[in-house]
């Protein structure tokens, strides 16, 4: 079956993503007001599936966001370079005392019946600052770029952000990609910056440029404006809900070829059950249904984004590159952090139905 999708066979990029990098402060189980110490994750929406794509696929990724000269910056780019991450930055200096900034994430993980809770403090945050013009999109798509991504979190920062993705959605069109966008719909986020109406306008906007669209029902309603119905009163694993409303966001924006999501029921902090749901030009294919024993929920979504991307781009069968992104965002909830410690070997081999059983 064909994606319906003409994805570039060969390019300097397999994947860009443009969005803002962040560092996550995670005191583990603690709650934030009892905490004494904390682990550093760097990460941001967009970034973590350019970042997957290049450890754990073994493909050509790039990342188009502001750095700050100052330490924490340094450190943001330190990781970044680890993952394999090619950078492009517009720089910015902090001035000593208020910035511009790179934005913070806290989050702690929760534990059983507690769940995790996640706020941020993005004041002065360089990533915001970006603009329409701050790039040069010939010369970073100079050597061809066969997919190019971003997401609702960037686009949720400030009025010039969604402007920049239309942007860099026009040129990586011009130069031959397919293009992605995860709807992420952030309440917090968008609260401060509109609200739901203002989500609406901007991220219609940004769509009419998408090819693959990643995110849930909430995500569609609120983001896309897409009627649905009560997220909490559906079955978190029931897909119907979710291809209920394909029929209006294919009708809304009839260039999409892929909509995609996770499933997830939270029986506790700890303990969910996962599954994935694709309609992929006009088909649906569902993943199976696991038990996820999980250490850290953080980027399970980017994670499924990741491995469908990958299979996509790959030439895998549909149901086949659904697997993979399951079963890599299954991983990811197994290691501390918002980016990949999985090889491709594990993916595979837990796509296929592998155990927990020990690898001698």
């Amino acid at each position: 079956m064909s994606y319906g999708l003409n994805i570039p066979e060969q390019a300097q990029f397999d994947l860009v993503s443009l969005g803002a990098l962040v560092h996550r402060l995670d005191p583990g189980i603690v709650p934030f007001r009892k905490a004494t110490q904390c682990q550093i994750h760097v990460s941001g929406g967009e970034f973590n599936v350019a970042a997957n794509l290049a450890d754990c696929f073994r493909m050509n990724t790039a990342i188009v966001t502001a750095m700050v000269d100052y330490p924490i910056g340094d450190l943001i780019a330190e990781r970044v370079r680890a993952m394999g991450v090619k950078p492009f930055y517009k720089h910015f200096k902090h001035n000593g005392v208020n910035g511009p900034n790179m934005a913070t994430v806290y989050s702690d993980r929760g534990m059983g019946v507690r769940g995790p809770v996640v706020f941020y403090n993005r004041a002065n945050e360089a990533a915001a600052l970006l603009k329409p013009g701050d790039f040069d999109w010939s010369a970073i798509f100079a050597g061809g770029v066969r997919w190019f991504h971003s997401g609702g979190i960037f686009a949720s920062l400030s009025p010039t952000t969604s402007e920049l993705i239309i942007e860099g959605m026009k040129a990586a069109k011009a130069a031959g990609a397919v293009v992605s966008f995860d709807l992420n719909y952030r309440a917090k986020l968008w609260g401060v910056s509109g609200g739901d109406e203002r989500a609406v306008e901007v991220i219609g906007r940004i769509v009419e440029n998408v090819d693959v669209l990643v995110g849930n029902e909430e995500d569609l309603q609120k983001g896309l404006g897409i009627p649905g119905p009560e997220v909490e009163s559906a079955s978190k694993l029931d897909p119907g809900a979710f291809l209920g409303m394909i029929d209006n966001v294919v009708k809304k924006h009839p260039q999409i070829k892929v909509v995609a999501t996770t499933l997830r029921e939270v029986l506790s902090t700890n303990r969910h059950r996962w599954s994935a749901v694709a309609w992929i030009n006009g088909q649906t294919f569902v993943a199976p249904t696991c038990e996820l024993d999980v250490y850290d929920r953080v980027g399970g979504g980017d994670g499924f984004a990741s491995g469908l991307f990958y299979g996509i781009m790959t030439g895998e069968p549909p149901e086949e590159a659904v697997k993979l992104g399951w079963a890599h965002g299954a991983l990811i909830t197994t290691f501390p952090g918002d980016t990949t410690m999985a090889t491709l070997e594990q993916v595979r081999a837990f796509a296929r139905g592998g155990s927990a059983r020990i690898q001698r």
